[in-house]
């Protein structure tokens, strides 16, 4: 068995390559195209359901496991990370064909937006390495462990799934 060092050194690594990744897709690719198909331009759409039910899925989680209903705390933990991995695969599509979503509005909209956008980004990097820190002791059974580490993850999973909501919404109604 591999020791906690060695995960915790694999997991570093493919969060970086993961950020790393990401952060070449959006602002150094170009987008390719695709033609008359509109079907990239409702990823975003799609984007802001998965961050929403992530969102569902940890407050539910959350509320499951301090009622002590370990089982359901497990089965919402899960989705929660199945669907934060299909808005992944979804972004990472979107941002392939689109490149990177220009913000054109003006006025007080605009220092709000990057303030939101700016936090969400800062702590989405965060989040990618902790997320599977937590899955990881978990699935260890090292639970105490596994809620130290929650304690962090929690809210930062869950602000960025919000804020993703939130910029999804900003974008369309304000660009």
């Amino acid at each position: 068995m591999r020791s906690d060092k060695t995960v915790f050194a694999i997991i570093g690594l493919l969060s970086a390559a993961v950020i790393g990744f990401l952060f070449w897709l959006i602002y150094f690719k170009t987008g390719a195209s695709v033609g008359d198909n509109g079907w990239v331009s409702s990823l975003p759409a799609v984007n802001a359901f998965l961050n929403a039910l992530t969102a569902i899925f940890l407050v539910t989680g959350y509320y499951a496991i301090k009622t002590n209903d370990r089982e359901l705390h497990i089965r919402l933990m899960l989705a929660a990370t199945l669907t934060s991995a299909c808005f992944l695969v979804s972004y990472v599509t979107y941002h392939h064909f689109q490149g990177d979503t220009k913000f054109l509005a003006q006025g007080w909209i605009r220092p709000v937006y990057f303030f939101i956008l700016i936090t969400h980004i800062l702590l989405s990097i965060v989040q990618v390495p902790l997320i599977l820190t937590t899955l990881y002791l978990a699935f260890t059974k090292k639970f105490q462990k596994h809620k130290k580490v929650a304690r962090y993850t929690f809210p930062i999973w869950l602000y960025v799934s919000v804020t993703g909501v939130l910029i999804f919404v900003i974008l369309k109604w304000f660009n």
